[in-house]
């Protein structure tokens, strides 16, 4: 991990986009006037003809990317992570995941780390929502190279897709020669101390924590889990019989996100106690990204705690 190279996967997103236009004419994108910020505007800039500025009218936008799916398009739907899972959940419940249709989601600021925009734009709740729906792939990635895969991947399944982005620059983990598949979570180092099970930006907090820890002699392992739905119930189950202790953690409510996921899988298939690290069933807050994942005890210092 390189903790002095960090990009944003709102930025990774953009970049790989516009890669991907050049390689799929099907690809087109839709935003709702928030393209400087969800780095749509790389596509568009490349694309015009292949771009749509919906405006703020993000239900109307993603009833539009419904309805250019059916045509063989294969439709990006960009804005704030509160407004496409929360304002447009009945738009993409109905329209989207009812009929099965291939629109691909890609929701940018999510969690606390959006920072200082405060509660109202800090969505603690899409996973939870998102997951629930049936048809829906749901995933959350936790670096630059991981997003510009998921990216590209999304385009070779069929159905809906709803991809989980972050406004914060965060180190970049994976090498290019590392492999990804969707729905299977990635094992970092071998430790039976414990297991820290994360997800998006919390996943290079774990590491820095196991960094950490190796040098006290505690060894725990790290698992990535950038597909929530269909998650990996194997590298769970594994990580619950071979070590001593499980926490999840995640920039999202412990409710229905992350954490729900893997105690939903260990209670039917291994029982095992889980500790969920995560924003405890409350609103966010304005201010310093850092500062509030320090005050919602989401970084690395707070998981090597809750180990010791």
């Amino acid at each position: 991990m390189d903790l002095n190279n960090k990009i944003a996967t709102r930025q990774s997103y953009g970049e790989a986009l516009a890669i991907l236009g050049e390689k799929n004419n099907d690809i087109i994108v839709l935003d709702a006037d928030l393209s400087s910020a969800t780095k749509t505007n790389i596509f568009a800039k490349k694309f015009p003809n292949r771009f749509f500025n919906i405006g703020i009218a993000e239900q109307d936008m993603l009833g539009t990317a419904a309805g250019l799916s059916t045509c063989g398009n294969i439709p990006y739907v960009s804005t704030f992570a509160v407004f496409a899972a929360g304002r447009a959940y009945d738009q993409i419940r109905n329209s989207i995941c009812y009929p099965n249709l291939n629109v691909k989601i890609c929701a940018t600021h999510c969690g606390i780390t959006v920072g200082e925009d405060g509660a109202t734009h800090q969505m603690l709740e899409d996973l939870s929502l998102m997951r629930t729906l049936p048809n829906m792939t749901v995933m959350c990635t936790s670096d630059d190279t991981q997003t510009k895969w998921a990216i590209e991947e999304i385009s070779k399944i069929k159905g809906p897709v709803y991809l989980r982005l972050c406004r914060l620059a965060t180190p970049i983990i994976y090498d290019n020669n590392q492999k990804f598949e969707i729905g299977k979570g990635i094992q970092i180092g071998n430790g039976i101390d414990a297991t820290v099970i994360a997800t998006g930006v919390t996943v290079s907090e774990a590491i820095k924590a196991k960094e950490s820890l190796k040098e006290k002699g505690i060894d725990i392992r790290v698992i990535d889990i950038h597909t929530i739905k269909p998650i990996d119930k194997d590298i769970i189950i594994k990580a619950a019989k071979e070590t001593k202790k499980i926490i999840t953690i995640e920039d999202h409510s412990i409710i229905g996100g992350l954490g729900s996921s893997v105690c939903e899988v260990l209670s039917e298939e291994y029982p095992t106690k889980v500790i969920r690290m995560g924003i405890k069933d409350t609103f966010g807050k304005s201010a310093n990204a850092l500062e509030l994942m320090k005050y919602f005890k989401i970084t690395s210092e707070d998981i090597e705690n809750e180990i010791l």
